[in-house]
């Protein structure tokens, strides 16, 4: 039977979240995780502020510190879903109140990184879940088990998502895995 002293010394071997240190440990890589996400970088960077105030009131709630670096990878994929939700409530919005533009931009064909933008266009045209498996995981260098973790979803699921999507990128990239 736990005592009062057993709960207290839990909380004694309590390990305090260091947030200052692992926002300057880990900033601009959950930036670049967003901004695949969401392919804007105003938006990244609103993601990954979100999701440190997150970690910031979350914190004293923590069992352990390592358990931050899992709760900033949920918040920011989850912040990213929101945005693309946002983001395409108000396209379809403004699609139906404005009309195109008919010119095309004036830099379309001058592209110094073509195969790099024609891959990110491609994942980018990928469903979320496809999007997000493939990043956590080539991006992020998460395993299959971070990745389910991360997403809520079974490691099964991860790796047939990640199958049907490698297979998805191929065929739109004309290219062998």
């Amino acid at each position: 039977m736990k005592t009062a002293d057993d709960n207290q010394e839990r909380v004694l071997d309590h390990t305090p979240v260091d947030v200052s240190a692992l926002y300057a440990a880990d900033h601009l890589r959950m930036i670049r995780l967003a901004a695949l996400l969401v392919d804007d970088i105003d938006t990244a960077e609103e993601v990954v502020q979100d999701a440190f105030l997150g970690l910031t009131v979350a914190a004293p709630r923590l069992r352990d510190a390592n358990a931050a670096v899992g709760y900033l990878h949920t918040s920011v994929v989850n912040g990213a879903r929101s945005a693309m939700r946002r983001r395409r409530t108000v396209r379809g919005f403004l699609a139906r109140t404005t009309q195109p533009d008919p010119s095309p931009p004036a830099d379309l064909g001058v592209d110094a990184a073509g195969t790099r933008n024609e891959v990110l266009a491609a994942l980018g045209s990928l469903p979320p879940r496809m999007r997000e498996v493939l990043v956590l995981r080539y991006w992020s260098e998460l395993s299959e088990s971070q990745i389910a973790h991360t997403l809520g979803i079974s490691e099964g699921t991860v790796k047939s998502t990640a199958s049907r999507a490698l297979d998805r990128l191929e065929k739109m990239l004309g290219g062998v895995r």
